[in-house]
């Protein structure tokens, strides 16, 4: 099939979401949300409204590409044999970060709460697994990392047969969506079920009680599988790129206008009381999610799908450089906010400075070694092959947000 190529547009968009979630996270301390770890005394609004649209839709197109990964790793592998690199790929570096990376943002978060204690004072309490906030215990933006593991888990035979001969017939039956527009009822179930559960089940990314959310990333997870699995449906995104931007953009002026005019519900401007009216305001948010990933994947099909001799290291990077970069940036903002500066400065040096360490992190102590190439969930140095020969199967389980 066409798609066991490489298709490089997709290495691009993966490598620039992991670029955005930085540029996310580190406007995190300074927005006016009422929680982060590590909050600047002054704040925001104008980096809320940052965090609002990109919240919409990163971690949407981070599911979606997760859903074309997931299927070029299903290449050539049984279900048991794609659990088993998942394994390795994914809860392999998930402990890392729970027990290694994880800690250091909690540490850094009780200081600004009172406690006077050093790190090695503080860090016996991880292990008596008291989940955060009320204990040392999490995954905090690797939670991204536990959900794929188990979609992937869940979803392997699934997967196996969709890839296998016997799925031809689906494959055939899915071509049916290329024709116009009928792509994007691949978008239906999302919003449909984002409009009826989202406000009843909020977001909490801790599994247990996150049911809205689990089945909501999900679909994104299933739609990228589909997509790469029948080619026209890619071409289809491609061709009508101009349509979901459309669609994307005018909900976001929708949901903005309403927002900043108070037009929501609990506010004396929300004049609607019928349900309908209730579930078409929450759907907008799913609605935007679905226009601007499925604009940027078409987008980024028509433009981005080259070849540069940067992209083998960037993509082998992107990984443990997502599993770095939060710790860098809360142990950053600790110290960041006690200073005089404006918050514009504060910003950009986070930013700046957390993609210098984390970047030199990864290139000195975790890209020559295969030990900790390893615990990152790469590949060893000897397996690694030239960007021009080798199927997209280096990870994208990389992103994820704590908030």
């Amino acid at each position: 099939m066409e798609t066991t190529q490489r298709q490089t547009y997709l290495d691009w968009l993966r490598i620039l979401s992991i670029l955005a979630i930085l540029f996310f996270h580190s406007a995190m301390p300074y927005d006016q949300g009422d929680w982060w770890h590590i909050k600047n005394k002054e704040t925001s609004g104008i980096m809320m409204e940052v965090v609002f649209f990109m919240h919409q839709v990163r971690m949407p197109l981070l599911f979606f590409i997760s859903g074309t990964v997931s299927y070029y790793m299903m290449q050539n592998r049984s279900g048991l044999g794609f659990i088993g690199l998942r394994f390795r790929r994914l809860f392999i570096p998930l402990l890392v970060g729970m027990f290694i990376i994880v800690p250091p943002q909690i540490y850094m978060e009780r200081l600004t709460q009172g406690f006077k204690g050093s790190y090695w004072d503080f860090y016996p309490s991880v292990f008596k697994f008291v989940p955060y906030p009320k204990g040392s215990f999490s995954w905090h933006h690797l939670w991204f990392i536990f959900y794929l593991f188990i979609y992937d888990l869940v979803f392997a035979p699934v997967f196996a047969w969709l890839v296998s001969p016997q799925s031809e017939r689906f494959r055939n039956a899915m071509a049916v969506l290329a024709k116009g527009k009928w792509v994007y009822l691949l978008a239906v179930p999302g919003v449909v079920w984002y409009a009826l559960l989202a406000w009843k089940l909020p977001e909490t990314n801790d599994f247990a009680h996150d049911g809205c959310y689990l089945v909501y990333w999900l679909l994104f997870v299933l739609a990228g599988f589909i997509c790469i699995l029948q080619p026209k449906l890619m071409d289809s995104l491609e061709r009508n790129r101009r349509f979901a931007l459309a669609i994307g953009f005018l909900s976001l002026v929708a949901m903005d206008y309403m927002r900043w005019n108070k037009i929501e519900p609990g506010y004396a401007n929300w004049h609607f009381q019928n349900e309908f009216f209730f579930a078409a305001f929450r759907s907008l948010r799913a609605v935007i999610g679905y226009g601007w990933v499925l604009a940027l994947v078409g987008y980024g099909k028509h433009y981005l799908n080259y070849k540069h001799r940067s992209l083998n290291y960037l993509n082998q990077a992107v990984y443990p450089f997502y599993i770095l970069h939060q710790t860098v940036i809360v142990i950053l903002s600790y110290y960041v906010v006690q200073t005089q500066e404006s918050i514009l400065m504060k910003y950009i040096f986070t930013v700046a400075a957390t993609f210098f360490i984390s970047v030199l992190i990864y290139h000195l102590f975790i890209q020559p070694y295969d030990a900790m190439r390893f615990l990152f969930g790469m590949k060893p140095k000897n397996k690694v092959k030239k960007i021009a020969t080798k199927p997209v199967v280096e990870t994208t389980e990389i992103m994820a947000l704590s908030a």
